[in-house]
């Protein structure tokens, strides 16, 4: 079965080809891609300090249909050969979710096709598994992304249990959030994370929310007001010099780091001692950091878990992990799918809600 995705749930358009064949014969997943189109709305976001919704959906619209053209042309297919249309319903900004599903089901219906919403989470917790090394059912997934930061239990394709969330920040937001206040661009992850590689470990002694907290939960605004509360104490006292404030940020930066860190790592290794599971999942944008991995790599060796992770291209949105999802849950019976024109969008989506029958 040849599966189109279509992702556009926030500020990345993507759009995937994925056949069935390779997962359904016990082999790899990752062979199963065909051909990929993804383009990334950064640098239009950049200036406003974040995503905004209707330039987001305007610039979904501009992209869907030559990214399209793109995925056919690598994968050497047309658009006959598609047996299915997969698309991002929600959660995500409605206005980029309505473009991605109008164009999907418009698509479905020109083709005579059935169509599949999938569960944006669901698209980023089974993404790892189109990795080198996949994880074994069941696993830990900590998703750790701009919107959402979360333990789930994965028990199959379509069985997830949320262990833990974020009651405010997600990790994602809070490295934002934190990498303005330290002057640098949008978005700051991987900007935070770069500069934290030049701090010195231990110079500031920033708050590990609910780190002793005895459940699964997240919390990261406190964490996020210390930085602020750091930056207002050195501006304070008027310092001047370009290069005590270029050491000041970068040992912020890693104490920030660090925190963050610390708080993921200690859930997830608390979490898969209660439950038994062997094998963790980190998903997610957050999941290129290279800091969290190299941690949960050592945590895990420590303790003789495995962690699994997606390929660095697969960590952000991308049409690759919505068409692999809804391919994997086309082959199940009651999936979901329909025929029917008739759509619309979720963007607050509970994933457990939309689980598979037992």
């Amino acid at each position: 079965m040849i599966v189109l995705g279509i992702e556009t749930s926030c500020d990345e358009t993507g759009v995937a080809l994925y056949n069935t064949t390779p997962w359904e014969a016990g082999k790899p997943a990752f062979e199963g891609i065909l051909g990929q189109g993804l383009h990334s709305q950064i640098a239009m976001h950049r200036d406003y300090g974040g995503v905004v919704p209707e330039l987001a959906s305007r610039d979904h619209i501009r992209r869907v249909l030559p990214l399209l053209d793109q995925s056919l042309a690598q994968s050497g297919l047309k658009l006959g050969d598609i047996d299915a249309v997969a698309y991002t319903q929600g959660p995500g900004l409605a206005g980029a979710l309505l473009v991605g599903s109008a164009f999907a089901k418009s698509l479905a219906q020109g083709l005579e096709l059935p169509s599949i919403g999938v569960h944006h989470l669901e698209g980023h917790l089974l993404s790892p598994l189109l990795g080198q090394t996949a994880p074994e059912f069941p696993f830990i997934a900590l998703l750790v992304s701009g919107g959402h930061t979360q333990l789930m239990k994965v028990s199959g394709i379509g069985q997830y249990e949320l262990l833990g969330e974020t009651l405010d920040d997600a990790a994602g937001e809070a490295f934002d959030k934190t990498a303005k206040l330290l002057g640098l661009d949008y978005p700051g992850g991987a900007a935070i994370s770069k500069l934290a590689e030049k701090g010195r470990v231990g110079i500031f002694d920033l708050p590990k929310p609910m780190l002793h907290s005895g459940d699964f939960d997240f919390s990261f605004s406190g964490l996020k007001t210390a930085v602020l509360n750091q930056v207002k104490k050195w501006e304070a006292n008027s310092h001047s010099d370009p290069q005590g404030r270029d050491q000041f940020h970068a040992d912020l930066a890693r104490s920030f780091v660090d925190a963050i860190v610390a708080v993921l790592v200690s859930k997830s290794e608390k979490v898969l001692e209660q439950t038994g599971c062997k094998h963790l999942v980190l998903a997610g944008g957050v999941g290129a950091n290279a800091q969290l991995r190299q941690a949960l790599n050592n945590m895990a060796s420590k303790r003789g878990y495995a962690v699994h992770y997606p390929p660095i291209e697969l960590c952000t949105d991308n049409g690759v992990m919505i068409a692999f999802a809804g391919a994997l849950r086309m082959l199940n019976q009651n999936n979901g799918s329909t025929r029917s024109g008739a759509f619309d969008v979720k963007p607050r989506w509970d994933l457990q809600s939309n689980n598979l029958a037992n």
